[in-house]
């Protein structure tokens, strides 16, 4: 068996955990059908460009989050966008940063982006209210 500690699967893994809490479903069937086609090495190139470009940026996690988050908002993609809200939470960003960045979508993608992001947070108030203590919405 191999060690996780070695094993490139589980170390992209463990990067979304310790990004967002959860490994989402979209990379486990990623990681699946690059390992059923023999292109792991592939998912690992993008995996080491992602490393770099987000978990490496110099606007640093909680800001880059922030910014993530709002770029899928105003593109309408409400599940990546809370899964990146999530991870600017556990990056220690705020609800009100967070909605604030919803508030400037507005400026540049309009009411739908806006609309989006005041769903994606609502949800995440209500996980919040609704999680035990000390918990963070999305923790796995």
């Amino acid at each position: 068996m191999t060690d996780p500690g070695t094993d490139p699967e589980e170390v992209i893994r463990q990067s979304y955990r310790e990004l967002t809490g959860s490994v989402p479903g979209g990379i486990e069937r990623r990681l699946e059908l690059a390992a059923a086609t023999a292109r792991l090495g592939s998912v690992a190139a993008v995996e080491a460009m992602r490393r770099a470009l987000i978990m490496d940026n110099p606007l640093g996690l909680k800001h880059g989050q922030i910014v993530h988050f709002t770029q899928l908002v105003g593109l309408g993609k409400g599940g990546p966008a809370r899964l990146h809200a999530r991870a600017a939470q556990r990056a220690r960003s705020t609800l009100p940063k967070l909605m604030g960045a919803v508030e400037l979508a507005l400026i540049t993608s309009g009411v739908p982006a806006y609309s989006l992001g005041v769903e994606v947070l609502s949800k995440l108030l209500i996980e919040e209210r609704t999680a035990p203590d000390g918990e963070l919405p999305g923790a796995n």
